[in-house]
C-alpha cells in the first residue's frame, strides 16, 4: 500500500508539474504572437538613449546560449546590433545624448568594449552627450563610462580599476593524488593549455607570453581612459595600483569620476541638458527597443552580395550549438555562400579561441574551395582568434584585427588520461585484455599509453603542428621556418600581429567588409548573415522539449552563472577529442 500511494503520489506531481509546464509555453506562444504583431513605435523627440549592457554579448544578435529560466522572448543584441543603434542614433535628431549605467557589464572582451567604446567616441562627435551613472564600475564598464562627457558615482560606490590578470587552475597535485596520470603530447614551447596536466604552475615561456600580451593590451586599455579623462598612463597605471577607485572620494579627487552623488543627481543632469523642468519626464528609450525602431530597410532591389559568417566560440566537431563553431554547419553556411551566385565575397568574422583541429581543417578547405571559385575572404577578428580560430582564418585574401585581439597561439596538443593507478589501487577495479596486435585496445583510460602508442601520438601531433604551419605559411605567404619562429603555440595581440605578419591591418568588421567589397569589385552591395539565429523563444522550446543533456548543461549554465565559463573550457578540454587547437585562457579584467 505504502508503495502504491508513493508511486500515486509522484504520478500526480509530475501531472501537475506538466500542466503547469504546458501553461507557461502557452502562455508564452500567446506572447510570442502578440509580441510579434505589436508595431514598434517611433522614437519622441528630445529623447535619450538607455544604455546598460546587462546582458551577454555575442557577435550576433540572439546567438549564444540562452537562459532556460528565464521565460522571456527579447533577443539579445550582438555587438554588430548594438554598434548600429548608436550609430544610427548619433544621427537621430530625437536622440539628444545617452544615458549610460553599465555597471553589470562584465562578460565581455576587450575588443568589443574597445568596439563599442569608438561607437561612443564617434556619438559625441556629433555634439551630442553622454553621462554615464554607476553604482560599480567593473573595468568593462568603466572602460565605456570614461567616455562620458559625466562620470557620477554611487557615495558608497567602487571603480574597480586594479589592472588585468589570467587565473589558471593546475591539476596535476590532485591527479597524482587519486591515482590519475594525464598523457600529454604538445606541439609548441609556448602551448600552454597542458601545462595544468602536467605542472603546478606556469612554464617561464608560457609567463613569458602571458605577461607580454597583458601588458600591451592593458597599455592599450589605459591610453583609451586616457584620452576619455585626461590623465596620463603613468597616472591611471598609479592610479590602478593603488586602487584608488575603491573609495568614491579618492575616486573623484584622482580624476576617475566627476560627481560623487546618488542617481537622482544624473537625472537631473540628463533634464539640464535636455531643457526640462524640474519635475518632467525624461523620455527614455532602451537599446533593444531602439534597435528595433531604427533598424534600416535592406534595399532587395541591389542583388550583389557579401556573406557576413559570424563565428563564434568553441570550434568544436559536428553540428555544434549557439555560440559554437559546429564544422558540419559551418561547412554548409560556407558552401551555400560559394555556390550562390548572387554572393560576391564572403567575410568571416572570428571570434573563437579555437577548438578540434579536426574541425578547423574542415573549415579552412572550405574556404580555400571558395577562394578557388573565385570569391575573396576576407577575416575580421574580433576578441579572440587564437589557435584554431587563426587555423579557420590562415587562408583569407586580407585578414583585419583589432590592437587588442588575442590571436596566434599557432600550436596543438592532445591529452589522454591514464587511470589506470586510480582503478587497480585506489578503487581496486583491475582490468585485462586479449588483442590480436599492440595497437588493437585503441586508446582507453584504463592502460598507461605503451612506448610505441606514446611515440605514435607525439608524431602525429607533431604532424598536425607542421600541417598548421604550412597552411599559415601558404596563407601568409610567409616562408614555413617563419611561421614556425612566432608560432609555437604562442599567443600575440593584433598590434603585435600586424607587425609579425599574422594579420594585414587593424580595424573592425566594417573595414573588413570594405576590403572585401573592393577585391570583388563592387559598388553597390547588400550583406546577408550566417547563421540564421533562432529567436529565443524557439531556442527555449528546444532547451526545454529538446535533448535531456542540452536541457542539464543550461540548468548547470543557471546554477553557476558567471563561474559557468570556468566550468566550460575545463569541461571542453576533458571531453576533448582528438588533436586540439585551442587557447585555454580567460582573461580577467
Amino acid at each position: 500500500m505504502g508503495q502504491f500511494l508513493k508511486f500515486l503520489l509522484a504520478s500526480c506531481l509530475g501531472l501537475f508539474i506538466g500542466f503547469f509546464l504546458l501553461m507557461g509555453i502557452g502562455a508564452l506562444v500567446i506572447g510570442q504572437a502578440i509580441s510579434a504583431s505589436e508595431k514598434v513605435k517611433d522614437v519622441e523627440a528630445n529623447s535619450v538613449l538607455h544604455l546598460t549592457l546587462d546582458r551577454p554579448i555575442p557577435e550576433q544578435t540572439n546567438n549564444l546560449e540562452i537562459d532556460p529560466f528565464a521565460f522571456e522572448t527579447e533577443s539579445t543584441l550582438g555587438l554588430t546590433a548594438i554598434v548600429d543603434a548608436i550609430d544610427r542614433a548619433a544621427e537621430d535628431d530625437d536622440i539628444k545624448g545617452i544615458f549610460l549605467e553599465p555597471e553589470q557589464l562584465s562578460a565581455i572582451g576587450l575588443a568589443s568594449s574597445g568596439v563599442i567604446r569608438d561607437a561612443l567616441v564617434d556619438f559625441k562627435k556629433k555634439g551630442k552627450f553622454i553621462i554615464a551613472y554607476g553604482d560599480y564600475y567593473t573595468q568593462a564598464g568603466y572602460y565605456l563610462a570614461a567616455t562620458a562627457d559625466e562620470v557620477l558615482l554611487n557615495p558608497l560606490g567602487i571603480v574597480d580599476l586594479r589592472g588585468f590578470s589570467t587565473q589558471i587552475p593546475f591539476f596535476k597535485d590532485m591527479l597524482d593524488r587519486i591515482g590519475v596520470n594525464m598523457q600529454v603530447y604538445y606541439a609548441g614551447k609556448f602551448k600552454g593549455a597542458t601545462e595544468p596536466y602536467r605542472l603546478n604552475e606556469l612554464s617561464d615561456a608560457n609567463r613569458q607570453q602571458i605577461r607580454t600580451y597583458l601588458d600591451d593590451v592593458y597599455h592599450h586599455f589605459l591610453m583609451g581612459l586616457s584620452d576619455a579623462r585626461g590623465l596620463s598612463v603613468p597616472e591611471l597605471r598609479q592610479i590602478a595600483n593603488d586602487y584608488e577607485g575603491i573609495d568614491p572620494n579618492s575616486a573623484l579627487s584622482s580624476g576617475l569620476v566627476d560627481v560623487i552623488d546618488h542617481r537622482d543627481a544624473a537625472l537631473d543632469r540628463l533634464r539640464e541638458r535636455l531643457g526640462l523642468e524640474e519635475d518632467e519626464d525624461i523620455k527614455r528609450v532602451g537599446l533593444s527597443t531602439y534597435a528595433k525602431a531604427s533598424k534600416a530597410d535592406k534595399d532587395y532591389s541591389v542583388k550583389d552580395k557579401i556573406a557576413i559568417i559570424y563565428a563564434e566560440g568553441a570550434i568544436v566537431d559536428g553540428n555544434g550549438t549557439p555560440g559554437t563553431i559546429g564544422d558540419e554547419q559551418y561547412v554548409k553556411y560556407i558552401k551555400e555562400a560559394r555556390k550562390s551566385d548572387r554572393i560576391k565575397a564572403v567575410v568571416l568574422r572570428v571570434n573563437s579561441p579555437g577548438g578540434s583541429a579536426m574541425a578547423s581543417e574542415n573549415i579552412w578547405k572550405e574556404i580555400r574551395l571558395t577562394q578557388e571559385a573565385g570569391k575573396p575572404v576576407v577575416v575580421s577578428m574580433g576578441d579572440y582568434a587564437a589557435s584554431g580560430g587563426y587555423y579557420i582564418s590562415a587562408a583569407a585574401d586580407s585578414i583585419f584585427a583589432e590592437p587588442n585581439t588575442l590571436t596566434g597561439s599557432i600550436g596543438v596538443f592532445s591529452l589522454i588520461p591514464d587511470a589506470s593507478e586510480l582503478m587497480n589501487e585506489k578503487l581496486g577495479i583491475h582490468f585485462d585484455t586479449v588483442k590480436t596486435g599492440d595497437f588493437s585496445l585503441g586508446i582507453t583510460p584504463f592502460f598507461p599509453m605503451s612506448p610505441q602508442g606514446a611515440r605514435l601520438m607525439q608524431i602525429r601531433t607533431d604532424s598536425m603542428y607542421e600541417t598548421f604551419l604550412q597552411r599559415v605559411s601558404e596563407g601568409r605567404g610567409l616562408p614555413r621556418d617563419s611561421v614556425h619562429a612566432i608560432a609555437q603555440g604562442r599567443v600575440w595581440t593584433g598590434n603585435a600581429g600586424l607587425k609579425i605578419g599574422l594579420v594585414d591591418a587593424l580595424g573592425g568588421l566594417d573595414r573588413a567588409i570594405d576590403a572585401a567589397a573592393t577585391l570583388a569589385e563592387l559598388d553597390e552591395y547588400r550583406t546577408t548573415d550566417y547563421p540564421k539565429v533562432k529567436d529565443p523563444f524557439q531556442q527555449l522550446m528546444e532547451q526545454w522539449l529538446g535533448e535531456e543533456n542540452v536541457r542539464a548543461q543550461a540548468m548547470l549554465k543557471y546554477q553557476l552563472g558567471d563561474q559557468y565559463n570556468h566550468y566550460r573550457l575545463v569541461k571542453d578540454l576533458a571531453e576533448s577529442k582528438g588533436v586540439q587547437a585551442r587557447m585555454p585562457y580567460l582573461l580577467s579584467y
